[in-house]
């Protein structure tokens, strides 16, 4: 089975889910800014990871349809805030949210999308879910979007500053990324009454697949092609971005060379992206990145065989691969 039919198996019930949820939104023009990345399309993984995981310890996946709504909600609600944070004027093909309502409007529609985020996890079939269960995944939801907040901030102080160190970028990219992989995963081993160990295996897994996701993007800001990624060859290199390769290239580069990236970082000029790319190699900061996102996958499969053999179970290790096998 491939990973697109996959998420595309629970696409259908999850955009149910989300319309009903954004259905109620009044006055007409907050709904369609608040639905409007929605509609512009999505892998939907991390709704998929809910309903996979509460299977994968033996749940119904059906059960845990507004909870996986929720994930998406977040999901997008932060991607609204982050292109206004930004200023990026197009996101999954489209002009972004606040290129066409405004900046006011498109706040709303974040905040819209964050609290009907909550409001779905509480309307969970209660019948066939028991309350506790309810309750503990709506505070995993909670607890992830704190941290999404934290390591937008984290990201925010990073800018300019070119002594981060290689584990406190890790821990910005698990808040900004994988924290609400972790809480999909998390969330849907509770709802689907798994053991503690279960709960905590997936939580990590979704921990590990979140990290190798980001550190795959950094990788592939690199290897790829424009037409791949959808974005010119080295653009987080232009505006000098703090990535896992220029931690690693800056910490073990001659004085000589870690001037000549600095000052390649501050030039924001796409005709030095070689020169960059020159130094990553020559300090091996490419493959360290790549091997890093390939062991965070590695590790995230192993803890998988606490559960017993499912179709889930194979689901969740076909998602871990598709990571680090996706161009964009």
């Amino acid at each position: 089975m491939m990973v697109m039919d996959i998420l595309s198996k629970y696409s259908e019930s999850i955009d149910k889910e989300i319309d009903e949820s954004l259905s109620t939104i009044d006055p007409s023009m907050l709904c369609e800014a608040s639905d409007h990345l929605i509609k512009a399309g999505g892998k939907k993984i991390r709704p998929s990871l809910v309903i996979l995981s509460c299977e994968a310890v033996g749940g119904s996946g059906k059960d845990t349809l507004k909870t996986a709504a929720s994930m998406e909600l977040i999901h997008t609600f932060s991607l609204i805030h982050d292109d206004i944070m930004d200023k990026d004027e197009m996101r999954r093909g489209k002009p972004s949210v606040h290129m066409i309502w405004g900046e006011p409007m498109a706040i709303l529609a974040g905040d819209t999308l964050f609290s009907k985020a909550f409001e779905t996890v509480l309307k969970t079939n209660t019948d066939n879910i028991p309350p506790k269960r309810v309750v503990d995944a709506l505070k995993v939801v909670a607890d992830s979007c704190i941290k999404i907040c934290e390591g937008q901030a984290l990201d925010i102080s990073f800018e300019g500053n070119l002594n981060v160190k290689e584990d406190e970028y890790i821990t910005m990219i698990y808040k900004k990324t994988a924290a609400l992989i972790a809480a999909a995963t998390k969330a849907g081993a509770i709802l689907g009454g798994g053991t503690d160990e279960q709960i905590e295996a997936l939580a990590e897994y979704g921990r590990l697949v979140g990290l190798a996701f980001q550190i795959q993007d950094d990788y592939l800001d690199v290897v790829s092609d424009e037409e791949d990624i959808g974005k010119p060859v080295g653009s987080d290199i232009v505006e000098g971005k703090m990535t896992l390769m220029v931690v690693h290239a800056l910490a073990n580069a001659s004085k000589e060379d870690k001037e000549k990236l600095i000052s390649i970082l501050e030039a924001n000029n796409e005709d030095l992206v070689p020169d960059a790319i020159g130094i990553f190699n020559k300090y091996g900061s490419i493959e360290y990145t790549r091997n890093i996102a390939l062991n965070n996958v590695k590790v995230a499969k192993e803890l998988l065989d606490i559960l017993e053999d499912s179709e889930a179970k194979e689901s969740l290790k076909l998602i871990a691969d598709f990571v680090l096998e996706r161009t964009h």
